[in-house]
Protein backbone atom coordinates (compact mmCIF):
# COMPACT_ATOMS: atom_id res chain seq x y z
CA UNK A 1 0.00 0.00 0.00
CA UNK A 2 2.78 2.40 0.46
CA UNK A 3 4.44 1.89 -2.73
CA UNK A 4 1.02 2.85 -4.47
CA UNK A 5 0.44 5.71 -2.26
CA UNK A 6 4.88 6.73 -3.32
CA UNK A 7 3.25 6.52 -6.80
CA UNK A 8 0.10 8.57 -6.47
CA UNK A 9 2.34 11.35 -4.32
CA UNK A 10 4.65 11.21 -7.69
CA UNK A 11 2.20 11.45 -10.11
CA UNK A 12 0.43 14.33 -8.02
CA UNK A 13 4.28 15.96 -7.98
CA UNK A 14 4.95 15.72 -11.77
CA UNK A 15 0.82 16.79 -12.46
CA UNK A 16 1.86 19.94 -10.14
CA UNK A 17 4.88 20.76 -12.07
CA UNK A 18 3.08 20.65 -15.24
CA UNK A 19 0.65 22.81 -14.17
CA UNK A 20 3.48 25.40 -12.89
CA UNK A 21 5.34 24.62 -16.35
CA UNK A 22 2.19 25.66 -18.03
CA UNK A 23 1.66 29.16 -16.23
CA UNK A 24 5.74 30.26 -16.24
CA UNK A 25 4.72 29.76 -20.24
CA UNK A 26 2.19 32.23 -20.40
CA UNK A 27 2.92 34.38 -17.52
CA UNK A 28 7.36 34.70 -17.96
CA UNK A 29 7.02 34.74 -14.20
CA UNK A 30 10.34 32.73 -13.62
CA UNK A 31 8.74 31.52 -10.11
CA UNK A 32 6.23 29.36 -11.91
CA UNK A 33 9.45 28.12 -13.35
CA UNK A 34 11.08 27.61 -9.67
CA UNK A 35 8.32 25.92 -8.73
CA UNK A 36 7.93 23.32 -11.46
CA UNK A 37 11.04 22.43 -11.12
CA UNK A 38 10.97 22.27 -7.31
CA UNK A 39 7.66 19.95 -8.06
CA UNK A 40 9.86 18.05 -10.63
CA UNK A 41 12.55 17.32 -7.79
CA UNK A 42 9.87 15.88 -5.26
CA UNK A 43 8.35 13.70 -8.18
CA UNK A 44 12.07 12.39 -8.32
CA UNK A 45 12.24 11.87 -4.86
CA UNK A 46 8.55 10.06 -4.39
CA UNK A 47 9.42 7.51 -7.75
CA UNK A 48 12.84 6.93 -5.72
CA UNK A 49 11.31 5.74 -2.21
CA UNK A 50 8.36 3.83 -4.00
CA UNK A 51 11.44 1.50 -5.89
CA UNK A 52 13.97 1.71 -3.33
CA UNK A 53 13.90 -1.16 -0.53
CA UNK A 54 12.83 -0.18 2.75
CA UNK A 55 15.90 -1.91 3.80
CA UNK A 56 18.12 0.29 1.34
CA UNK A 57 21.08 1.43 3.60
CA UNK A 58 21.41 5.16 1.38
CA UNK A 59 17.87 5.65 1.80
CA UNK A 60 18.30 8.75 3.88
CA UNK A 61 20.48 9.99 1.30
CA UNK A 62 17.23 10.53 -0.88
CA UNK A 63 15.88 13.26 1.29
CA UNK A 64 18.83 15.83 -0.23
CA UNK A 65 16.55 15.82 -3.55
CA UNK A 66 13.27 16.66 -0.95
CA UNK A 67 15.85 19.55 0.63
CA UNK A 68 16.98 20.51 -3.11
CA UNK A 69 13.41 21.32 -4.11
CA UNK A 70 12.85 23.28 -0.68
CA UNK A 71 15.65 25.17 -1.41
CA UNK A 72 15.07 25.98 -5.38
CA UNK A 73 11.18 26.92 -3.93
CA UNK A 74 13.36 29.44 -0.82
CA UNK A 75 15.47 30.67 -3.62
CA UNK A 76 12.29 31.22 -6.25
CA UNK A 77 10.39 32.96 -3.37
CA UNK A 78 14.00 35.36 -2.35
CA UNK A 79 14.57 36.50 -5.86
CA UNK A 80 10.82 37.36 -6.24
CA UNK A 81 11.07 39.59 -3.48
CA UNK A 82 14.52 40.81 -4.16
CA UNK A 83 13.34 42.50 -7.51
CA UNK A 84 10.78 44.72 -6.09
Amino acid sequence: MTVFLNGATAMACAVAALFFARFRRRTADPLFGRFAVAFALLGVHWTALALTAPSYEFRPLLYGVRLAAFLVILFGIWEKNRSR
